[in-house]
């Protein structure tokens, strides 16, 4: 298997066009789409950034995605349970790390 890249990371915040503005005009991320549900897609054109909006979570980094060969090789090397995620979402599944954390796993990546 190939070795999984890092291909995104979701930023938990209050006000996505602010930070939006504000990677591109500092950072010069380039915005690729909005979601239907509002979330900015930004990318340095190597690791990509979602900024979210969800009250119910942390601000803050919220999880982080892998593209990888097989969804199913990591469900089996990892033994976590995977959940699936929801229509339109960018990954198609994620897991929880030992310590919590979300990790998005992919084999098609961004559409963009």
């Amino acid at each position: 298997m190939e070795r999984p890249r890092i291909r995104h990371i979701a930023i938990n915040t209050q006000d996505r066009d602010a930070e939006a503005e504000y990677y591109k005009k500092h950072f010069g991320l380039e915005e690729k789409m909005r979601g239907p549900n509002g979330t900015v897609y930004l990318s340095d054109g190597f690791v990509d950034i979602a900024l979210i909006n969800n009250p119910a979570y942390p601000w803050g980094i919220n999880h982080f995605g892998f593209v990888v060969d097989s969804v199913e090789a990591v469900q089996q090397s990892t033994q976590a349970e995977l959940v699936t995620n929801t229509p339109g979402a960018v990954a198609e599944s994620w897991l929880r790390d030992p310590e919590g954390n979300r990790v998005d796993v992919s084999e098609e990546g961004w559409p963009v």
